[in-house]
């Protein structure tokens, strides 16, 4: 990893041995730093409130708040952290109610060491979605169960060409896929990536993606 300010990383789980297992494979990264830990849901708003964080391990299943309800209370303000999902149960329906609570990505507890560090990196850096379970079909089978809705005002903001890349973002493409298919450079399709992420007011592409459904710019099939 190349020389830099460490990943604040904070952990949220009511069982203290899965939160040192976590602090101990992260703290063993030298670009990682493991800030702060919380038991419960509640403790977890505290804890994002108090201390400079900026990806913050959330369980799903937790005693008094859980880690669905935590999520929505702290992505609903500014400046907050990333929020990276990580649950025992591979359900569906916990994945895509993790999106919607404002996670930035959504990790099984049964992976590997190494994806979880990875994870935290991509999380950090705002790239792509995290674990395999969270596909297109998955977002195309929640979102059949909404009621139609004209697009928002918003949506009317973006160029063509950023309709066209956050199109390309919701089927899953890179920014090298997406740079390719334009034939334009990658540091072209960030801007575009960014200049869709303000636009739209969502914080990566996760979120970006389940806009793109919710909203009717990728069409169900």
């Amino acid at each position: 990893m190349t020389a830099g300010p460490a990943i604040r990383v904070g952990i949220v789980d009511d069982q203290d041995l899965v939160r040192a297992g976590f602090r101990m494979i992260l703290g063993a990264e030298p670009d990682l730093e493991v800030v702060g830990e919380a038991g419960d849901g509640s403790a977890a708003i505290t804890l994002a409130s108090s201390e400079s964080i900026d990806v913050l391990l959330m369980d799903v299943r937790m005693p008094g708040t859980d880690g669905l309800e935590a999520t929505r209370r702290i992505t609903s303000r500014s400046a907050t952290p990333r929020v990276l999902m990580l649950t025992t149960f591979d359900t569906d329906e916990y994945v895509y109610e993790a999106l919607r609570s404002g996670a930035s990505g959504f990790l099984l507890k049964t992976a590997p060491p190494q994806r979880l560090v990875e994870a935290v990196r991509l999380i950090h850096a705002g790239e792509a979605l995290l674990a395999p379970s969270i596909t297109r079909r998955l977002i195309e089978t929640y979102l059949r169960r909404a009621p139609e809705r004209p697009p928002p005002a918003e949506l009317t903001r973006l160029t063509d060409r950023e309709h066209e890349v956050l199109a390309a973002l919701a089927q899953g493409l890179s920014n090298t896929e997406i740079a390719e298919h334009f034939v334009v450079s990658e540091a072209t399709v960030k801007t575009h990536v960014n200049r869709i992420f303000a636009k739209l007011g969502v914080r990566d592409r996760v979120q970006a993606v389940v806009y793109a459904y919710q909203n009717g710019v990728v069409g169900l099939s």
